[in-house]
């Protein structure tokens, strides 16, 4: 990834104005950065700062699916992930794959505001980096299913 970063933020309902003012706080950092957001999660975002977000949909209406394959893809390169421990979602399960891909595809993620203060602040953020992998997507796994049907 070079110096110019590709950035995901998705946040719970709790956690909304939280982001949002983290976002205000930092918003020269992030100012030179790609953004990306989940729906609700741009508007907030876009509300308390003068940022330019790129939406997707809305979290439960498929926005967490599009940031998952987004991170899949090696289109994101970090990821700021504001998750309510606390307060049971309606959608609990949405950034558990994230958290899955994001692991296996090797993006940055933070989880709360003390992360994304570190993960901004390091030195690393706004140079460039070579992940392991190199941020390709991520290979298709072959099922035995597709095995047998390749073999037929």
């Amino acid at each position: 990834m070079n110096g110019v970063k590709r950035i995901a933020f998705s946040a719970h309902d709790a956690l909304k104005p939280a982001l949002s003012a983290w976002a205000f706080a930092n918003e020269a950092a992030l100012r030179h950065h790609s953004l990306t957001a989940t729906g609700n999660t741009a508007r907030a975002i876009m509300d308390a700062t003068r940022l330019t977000v790129d939406s997707l949909k809305a979290g439960v209406l498929g926005g967490d699916l599009e940031l998952g394959a987004l991170i899949a893809e090696g289109q994101v390169d970090v990821a700021f992930l504001f998750a309510d421990p606390l307060t049971r979602q309606p959608h609990d399960v949405d950034h558990t794959p994230i958290l899955r891909v994001a692991a296996i595809s090797q993006t940055v993620v933070a989880l709360n505001e003390a992360t994304a203060d570190f993960l901004l602040r390091s030195a690393l953020f706004d140079g460039p980096y070579h992940r392991p992998h190199g941020g390709r997507p991520l290979p298709a796994v072959p099922t035995q299913l597709g095995d047998h049907r390749r073999a037929s």
